[in-house]
């Protein structure tokens, strides 16, 4: 790990359309997974932490607007942010339009150890389809594997396989690619076939129930690391389990 590593978090859930609250649980969610940590400040033009007064009733405003702004928790030293970015119908999957939630942590042992947490509360609060934490280096492999496009390297690296756009897969339940740790809405389980349990107990042993019936699920105890022989075998094996991801494989919305 390098002093530039971070822990990246992607959540895809519904567009917002007015304030129906998610936003603020997602935010307080993320703060009851990291005890300690407040997030209550917006970055100025000049990248520097401003104190949000009335936090509440700012984010409240924002998502009547649509919007899910930058917030994070005022540390310089130690930044956590997180934000929602707003993906048009013509660009996500199945047509219809998405917000996708993205966070930045630490990689650090405090950040790793609250991560499933993190991601858990994050994904149930914005009532998500699906999404992923992961290292930032791993996220960049990702971006290689997804095509086709103009530039980058003409096959995905590392023998992984190949994913599509967005805007080419069928469904928004649909996961678009796996993480060290990936969140799957009971849709989104449904559709990639999770969990049977006469393949998936090693993914069994490490993943947990959530409270609206989704699922957590670990890859690799550490934080996935492919330059690791037995992460990358992990992450090779997950796609293989899971043909759906990426939208490798035709899916059914009645099956």
């Amino acid at each position: 790990m390098t002093t530039r590593d971070r822990l990246i978090l992607n959540v895809h859930a519904p567009a917002l359309t007015m304030d129906d609250g998610r936003t603020l649980a997602v935010v307080e969610g993320m703060e009851r997974a990291m005890p300690g940590m407040r997030l209550a400040w917006e970055i100025s033009k000049e990248g520097k932490p401003v104190a949000l007064s009335q936090r509440d009733a700012w984010l409240a405003a924002s998502a009547a607007r649509g919007e899910f702004p930058l917030i994070c928790n005022g540390d310089e030293d130690h930044p956590v942010t997180i934000s929602g970015l707003r993906r048009s119908a013509s660009s996500s999957p199945g047509g219809q339009p998405q917000l996708q939630v993205h966070a930045k942590l630490p990689q650090d042992a405090a950040s790793i150890a609250a991560a499933a947490e993190v991601l858990e509360h994050v994904a149930e609060g914005v009532r998500a389809y699906w999404g992923l934490l992961a290292p930032s280096s791993v996220m960049q492999v990702i971006a290689d594997q997804t095509g086709p496009k103009r530039h980058g390297p003409e096959k995905p690296p590392l023998g992984l396989p190949a994913l599509k756009l967005p805007e080419a897969i069928s469904a928004p339940e649909i996961p678009r690619h796996l993480g060290w740790l990936n969140y799957w809405s009971a849709e989104a389980a449904k559709a990639i076939g999770f969990p049977d349990p006469s393949r998936d107990a090693e993914l069994l042993s490490r993943a947990r129930r959530t409270a609206t019936g989704g699922w957590v699920v670990r890859l690799t105890d550490a934080p996935l690391d492919l330059g690791n022989r037995a992460h990358l075998a992990a992450l090779l094996w997950a796609y293989e389990r899971f043909p759906e991801v990426g939208g490798r494989h035709p899916y059914s919305q009645t099956s």
